[in-house]
């Protein structure tokens, strides 16, 4: 929580210091979100699993500067595929980006994009079957890199990769001689387009 209040009142004094000719522009984005998990000591054969996110999106921009910040409230959808068991973990996700545009005219410019992103997940633990039980984070921490484009204006098209800070869950099997647990850290790929009024 130490960490999530430190980031924020570093995005508002970053708001604040803002010169006056900065473009704040408010719209939605959308996606798909590409969430594959990577086990610590397990030979578990693991996929993609493909889910969704959408919510409000602010965009800030300095012009003269190429600099800029955006931010999302996003509903998210994630979770793991692992051994043919599947289970979708939905979840509330802030991105926070410092971009840097290209403008290639008046018409289009192209991005790269960088920083956290805080994933507060709706799902607790979750019991597989009588010896297996899944343990899932609350609160998650992510490092977004990112690059798009933007188009007349109003449109935002992006790919952003999202490493993990930490485990994202443990999966526990109460049959083994040690109640093994296997910690596991989900990276995650996005496909986003933004609509921005």
């Amino acid at each position: 929580m130490k960490k999530i209040i430190g980031v924020l009142m570093v995005v508002v004094a970053v708001a604040m210091a803002m010169p006056a000719q900065a473009q704040i522009k408010f719209g939605v984005k959308g996606g798909l979100n590409l969430a594959k998990a990577d086990f610590d000591k397990s030979d578990f054969k693991t996929s993609n699993f493909t889910g969704f996110f959408i919510g409000p999106m602010v965009d800030v921009t300095i012009p003269l500067a190429g600099l800029g910040l955006d931010g999302a409230l996003m509903f998210s959808q994630r979770g793991i595929k692992a051994d043919g068991e599947t289970e979708k973990e939905n979840g509330i996700e802030l991105p926070i980006n410092l971009k840097y545009n290209i403008g290639l005219g008046s018409l289009a410019s192209v991005y790269v994009a960088a920083g956290p992103s805080f994933f507060f997940s709706f799902k607790d633990d979750i019991k597989i079957d009588d010896n297996t039980s899944w343990d899932i984070k609350k609160s998650q921490l992510g490092i977004n890199l990112g690059a798009g484009v933007k188009l007349l204006k109003h449109l935002q098209v992006g790919v952003n990769y999202q490493i993990p800070v930490g485990k994202t869950g443990e999966l526990t099997f109460k049959d083994t001689v040690t109640g093994a647990k296997n910690s596991y850290k989900s990276k995650v790929w996005q496909v986003s387009a933004a609509y921005f009024f």
